[in-house]
């Protein structure tokens, strides 16, 4: 029997570490499994280029040229690069990983229109939101084209399916981590870490863009009122808009030894997130935005790190009883659960513990699995 030839395309593809599942599906020889990404992406954090898969992946990787990559709405890959690779390809299913509202979307289910594929996507839209021409158009065409559709999470499959997306064609298939890459660390290469950052322990932690809807100020104001006999590091992994406000707010307070903002490559996340004895997610839902997964949320779970998250969006489903959940505008809760787990080393062994079994429901070869069940659905029916 002939394996099954899957072209899954998306620019997050564009980085090594997001390819772990299409990686373990590849592993089994049912598959055959051609990844599509930009050749260069516009990131949030930092300008990407396709990486290479490592020597002995199982992977086809194929760099395709973008444009207009600074507008995630409207970017698209070069069309004549991309009809070559559906044509030649000749693959048996085509997995989008773009959501169906923008034109890359409806451009990658157009052209898989002219091929004998099975279409399929995957979205995260956690909102209820009713979008203008043309990117309506552009979701009501890639309904039409699609066989199957992925949500990523349990409150964005109701979420569609209560705007009208077929639930008998939906599944909710998350994202994973690789715990190859993301797994504890031992105490001398940690205690390495922070003192390349010059930080004492307890080490606070967080990942992600540095915008307000990811709950910073929250944050910022829940620090203000901790204990001032309980000692504290904040470690900030990340960029973005609200860098130099959150480093004023750290000299007005004389804190500027205590909290570190450091922009990490992406294969380097597993080495920081280990450095820290709790990792904070204090995302808040906005009129256009909550929190669609919170992957670092499970690879914090992986490197042995015990989590405070907010209750903002697929948070709750993916955390359960694996960490500390705190409301979302809520600083008081913020401040008592930040202080429970400086105060108590053996609360933070009882939630790196739970956290470490949880993310076995999320490692790469799992959720690998539930796709090869999905892939032969997708093509067989």
């Amino acid at each position: 029997m002939k394996p099954i030839r899957i072209l899954a395309i998306g620019h997050s593809y564009a980085l090594r570490v997001n390819r772990a599942i299409a990686r373990e599906v590849a592993k089994d020889d049912d598959f055959q499994v051609t990844i599509a990404a930009p050749n260069f992406f516009q990131g949030d954090l930092r300008p990407v280029h396709c990486e290479p898969e490592p020597k002995d992946s199982p992977l086809a990787v194929v760099p395709i040229p973008t444009h207009w990559t600074k507008q995630i709405h409207v970017f698209r890959y070069d069309a004549k690069s991309l009809r070559q690779l559906l044509l030649l390809g000749q693959f048996d299913g085509v997995h989008a990983w773009e959501e169906p509202y923008i034109f890359a979307g409806y451009q990658i289910a157009k052209a898989v229109r002219q091929t004998r594929g099975h279409f399929c996507f995957r979205t995260a839209q956690s909102l209820n939101k009713h979008y203008p021409p043309p990117f309506s158009f552009f979701e009501k065409t890639v309904l039409r084209s699609s066989k199957l559709w992925i949500a990523g999470g349990k409150s964005v499959f109701e979420n569609l399916v209560s705007r009208g997306y077929s639930r008998s064609k939906g599944r909710i298939i998350t994202l994973a981590v690789d715990t190859a890459a993301f797994k504890p660390h031992t105490e001398p290469l940690r205690l390495q870490v922070r003192q390349e950052l010059g930080l004492d322990a307890p080490v606070i932690g967080y990942v992600g863009r540095l915008v307000p809807a990811k709950g910073l100020r929250v944050l910022m104001k829940a620090l203000e009122g901790i204990e001032p006999a309980l000692p504290w590091s904040l470690l900030l992994l990340g960029s973005g808009p609200m860098q130099a406000e959150i480093e004023q707010w750290a000299r007005r307070r004389g804190w500027e030894r205590r909290v570190r903002i450091h922009l990490a490559k992406h294969d380097d996340v597993p080495r920081y997130l280990s450095a820290m004895d709790m990792m904070v997610a204090p995302s808040q839902t906005t009129r256009n935005w909550k929190e669609q997964f919170g992957r670092m949320l499970i690879e914090a779970f992986a490197c042995g790190v015990p989590v405070i998250a907010s209750d903002s969006g697929e948070i709750p489903f993916v955390v359960q009883d694996a960490g500390i959940i705190a409301p979302e505008k809520d600083t008081s809760a913020w401040r008592r659960g930040i202080e429970q787990l400086l105060a108590s080393a053996s609360l933070r062994d009882a939630l790196r513990r739970k956290g470490f079994a949880r993310v076995r429901e999320y490692s790469a070869a799992h959720v690998a699995g539930q796709f090869r069940g999905f892939y032969r659905e997708l093509v067989h029916g």
